[in-house]
């Protein structure tokens, strides 16, 4: 089957999550990779990935649900602080940690990826516990700006300890060097935006943990 038009991240639990899971260890961080379709199922055409992937995007309260087992599962590991639990996410992942943020998730920080912004489970006032970090892209058509000031109304309005840094002269999937190989206009890596991105989410964690 030819491999589906889509952000790598969409496919499942693949090499980008992991190799980025393994850079977290490296920051001296305990990592836990989810797998939010289960069974380390990975979509290789269209119609499965739509599948999968529409199941979750049409029910914000199951992918938050699966999130938070994910969650769950980390916490009790014997070698993880419970009090200082945070996220990263990428493409879908990043949306992913953000509905964790909106649902009221007991993290101490959360971070997107060129996740999508737009939700139809919005933060409701005073719900949102975990500070927030979104790193996108300016010029993603996939996320355009009506999007991003949507987002900011609706941290504003949560009472949100938010912040959202838009890096100029980058698409989607900036973080992944595969992100061409989809095949679409809308995806390029940017090695640049990479790096800053990574080094922001740096600072975050070692603010927000340091509370």
């Amino acid at each position: 089957s030819p491999r589906p038009r889509a952000p790598p991240a969409h496919r499942g639990l693949g090499k980008h999550a992991m190799e980025r899971a393994k850079m977290l260890t490296g920051l001296g961080y305990v990592a836990f990779a989810a797998d939010l379709y289960g069974d380390r199922t990975i979509a290789t055409n269209q119609e499965k990935m739509g599948k999968l992937l529409g199941e979750l995007r049409s029910d914000p309260i199951k992918l938050r649900a699966r999130a938070q087992a994910a969650l769950s599962t980390l916490a009790a590991q014997p070698q993880v602080d419970a009090k200082r639990l945070g996220a990263i996410g990428f493409c879908f992942g990043g949306a992913t940690v953000l509905a964790l943020a909106r649902g009221g998730a007991d993290m101490a920080g959360v971070v997107s990826f060129h996740g999508a912004l737009e939700t139809t489970a919005p933060a409701q006032p005073g719900a949102v516990k975990a500070s927030v970090l979104v790193c996108n892209g300016a010029d993603d058509p996939l996320i355009p700006p009506p999007h991003v000031v949507a987002f900011e109304e609706e941290m504003r309005k949560a009472g949100a300890d938010w912040q959202v840094i838009n890096y100029g002269g980058t698409l989607h999937s900036f973080t992944n060097p595969e992100a061409e190989a989809a095949g679409m206009a809308a995806l390029r890596y940017n090695k640049q935006t990479d790096q800053r991105s990574w080094a922001a989410m740096t600072s975050f964690f070692a603010e927000v943990f340091a509370r």
